[in-house]
Formats: structure tokens, sequence, C-alpha cells
């Protein structure tokens, strides 16, 4: 007689919609192909300086791009709109781990 064992994984179900709500942070991966091209070299400079870096998600528009923003370090507020490919979800940091005193 021959058994197989089946292995299964518990998978968390976190669905990446649920993820991406306005208010929460959110990472640019790369930009878009000519996403700078003839925007003033100020704003390429800081736009570049996101890349993998958490960034709030505002919102989105009508046609379903992400607005991320952002403020440079001397105060400056930028918005951009990127396509959902170019943007992951960040986990949630609500859940901070705390030692229990003995």
């Amino acid at each position: 007689m021959r058994l197989t064992a089946l292995v299964t994984q518990k998978k968390t179900a976190i669905s990446k919609t649920s993820m991406l709500k306005p208010g929460r942070k959110a990472v640019l991966k790369e930009l878009p192909a000519g996403f700078l091209n003839g925007l003033p070299e100020e704003d390429q400079k800081a736009i570049s300086a996101i890349v993998g870096v958490p960034v709030r998600l505002s919102g989105y528009d009508e046609d379903g791009r992400l607005e991320l923003e952002f403020v440079e370090p001397n105060g400056t507020f930028h918005h951009i709109y990127v396509d959902r490919q170019y943007v992951r979800a960040t986990k949630s940091n609500s859940r901070k781990l705390m030692k229990r005193r003995k």
C-alpha cells in the first residue's frame, strides 16, 4: 500500500486592493519610461529620490492611476500619478511587536 502525503501551506488572505487604500503608504518600484521627460531638473531629482521609498497614497484619478504624494526636505509638496504596475503596497505597521514584562 502506498501512502501519499499532501502538505498544504496556509496562505494569508490579504487582497492587494485592500492594501492600496488612500491614506496608506505605497512604494514606487520604478519610474515609467519617459516619466521625467520635460520636467524641471529639481522635480526630476525629487521624483527619482522617492523610488523604493514609502510615500502616501492620496487616491486615484478618473483613469485609475494612483496619486502619490510626498514632501521634499525643503517643504515642497509633490503629487504624481502612476499606473498600478509601478507601485507596490507596504505592509501595515499598525501591529508592533511588544516585549512582555516578566
